[in-house]
């Protein structure tokens, strides 16, 4: 199957929706065109191992001349995004139900925006990775907005706005890459594998300069402290279902945006240079987080921090390399489940209670006994404890640091880790305790299945990877590391 039809399949699905005339209709449309868009995935990878199976020589799956094309670092993020869009899916009835142009456009945006990520998922031209990157802003936007009230307009026009300027800045680091490889031997394909396999003939200071712009542009997508200001009010103001991708999804898109970029750097033997500037923003962005984290006064906020704590743990663990790379591949995918299931339980929460803020809420595990269970276990599986398997991606993070006798680096990694889970420690769980009054408990209506189901199955997801990691997956988060060492080669 071509993997332009992944592409293309969503993009035709929210056409669909966008004249579906009932709201029902749209519902179902959003759930059986994410079990359809799953079913195609998968068939897609398992003709990509299949590829691999049969031997090095076997070209891996691509499309468009190798403009699109699925290695190791793309079938990581595609499944992931791929997996939480369908289990959000399943939550986002809620948000569907109504005849407004809010409700109305909510679906065709939830397909544009899949769409839209699993371009870059796929992309192997740099140029077509940055239109990819640029659509989510575009379809992303009115997700923000679907409250429609002064401050979603206020975190929309603040999306677009920083998002806009970022992404205007990593063109600019695109054309400088291609200045950098148009120097060398004449004009290159600007495709991922081709820059690689010219790494060492492309010039070296444009190349460090269409870094830092692809490090500043991706990265005010991506979350990076100081360039993290969009994302707390986008986060907070979206539905749960967007919210969930946003945080789960979208970020990881810009992240593997950038790993393109370091590759490259990688290849032409700028990987201490790009490093060291992973290495700093990541611990930047850790110590900013802490310092939001603590005292937050809105729940959904205090998630967004949080996703820019873990962003800073995945640039810090690629920047260390080593062990801590393969750490940070299996960190982006624990980051997604976990930050997923917390944002479908908060909306559990806001529906109840009606406010984000956190002194509103209190009693959650008896008011709502199951997303007050899953809210808890989820703060405990975004904080790195164990059985979770964010506990294991962190110590595998830690070990790479250790191994290189990084003690200040490793030292500051784990204070920042320590005051984030005091402050959201002191926060969810004064939320989840308490006793709510009698009125309170007759007023709240029995929980539906439709609202605990999903974020149950990311639960569980995220504790079997806390426990056992499939060989399979092993393999391709072995592969996606590898891909990001120095002197890797193109596909893997």
């Amino acid at each position: 199957m071509s993997l332009l039809a992944l592409v293309l399949f969503p993009t035709l699905l929210g056409l669909l929706a966008l004249m579906a005339p009932a709201a029902g209709a749209r519902r179902t449309l959003l759930v059986g065109g994410a079990l359809l868009q799953s079913a195609l995935v998968a068939a897609v990878l398992a003709g990509a191992a299949g590829h691999g199976a049969a031997g090095a020589d076997t070209a891996a799956p691509s499309a468009l001349g190798g403009w699109l094309a699925l290695d190791a670092l793309g079938t990581l993020f595609l499944a992931t995004i791929t997996g939480l869009f369908l289990v959000v899916s399943l939550h986002a009835q809620a948000a569907v139900r109504g005849g407004g142009g809010a409700a109305r456009a909510f679906v065709p945006c939830l397909f544009w925006f899949l769409a839209a990520m699993t371009l870059v998922t796929l992309s192997q031209h740099v140029g077509v990775l940055w239109v990819g990157v640029e659509a989510t802003t575009l379809a992303s936007a009115p997700l923000v907005y679907h409250h429609r009230d002064a401050h979603a307009l206020e975190a929309a026009w603040k999306y677009l706005l920083l998002c806009s300027v970022g992404i205007a800045l990593a063109l600019l680091g695109t054309f400088l890459l291609a200045l950098a490889a148009g120097g060398a031997r004449g004009p290159v394909p600007l495709t991922v594998d081709r820059l690689v396999a010219m790494g060492p003939h492309l010039d070296r200071k444009l190349l460090a300069g269409a870094f830092v712009f692809l490090l500043v542009g991706y990265g005010t997508k991506m979350g990076l402290a100081p360039l993290h200001t969009w994302l707390p009010d986008a986060h907070s103001q979206a539905p749960a279902a967007a919210s969930a991708l946003l945080s789960g999804a979208l970020l990881s898109c810009a992240f593997l945006a950038l790993l393109r970029g370091w590759q490259v750097c990688a290849a032409a033997g700028l990987g201490p240079f790009a490093a060291r500037l992973f290495v700093f923003f990541g611990l930047l962005s850790l110590g900013l987080s802490a310092a939001f984290i603590v005292g937050q006064g809105d729940y959904k906020r205090l998630l967004a921090y949080s996703s820019m704590e873990h962003m800073g743990i995945l640039a810090l663990g690629v920047g260390i390399g080593g062990a801590a790379t393969y750490g940070a591949m299996l960190h982006a995918l624990n980051h997604s489940l976990a930050k997923g299931l917390l944002f479908l339980v908060a909306g559990n929460i806001l529906a109840v209670y009606g406010s984000r803020a956190t002194a509103d809420v209190r009693g959650v595990l008896r008011r709502l006994p199951g997303s007050g269970i899953l809210w808890v276990a989820g703060f405990f599986a975004l904080a790195g404890s164990p059985p979770f398997g964010l506990f294991i991606s962190e110590i595998t993070i830690l070990r790479g640091i250790l191994e290189q006798g990084r003690w200040a680096v490793a030292a500051i990694y784990l204070a920042a880790l320590a005051a984030v889970f005091a402050g959201m420690s002191s926060i969810v769980l004064r939320m989840a305790q308490g006793q709510p009054s009698e009125d309170e408990l007759r007023a709240t209506a029995p929980e539906r299945w439709s609202a605990l189901a999903p974020p149950l199955v990311l639960a569980a997801a995220v504790l079997l990877l806390g426990l056992w990691i499939p060989a399979p997956l092993d393999r391709l988060l072995h592969a996606a590391a590898a891909l990001l060492a120095p002197g890797a080669g193109g596909h893997a």
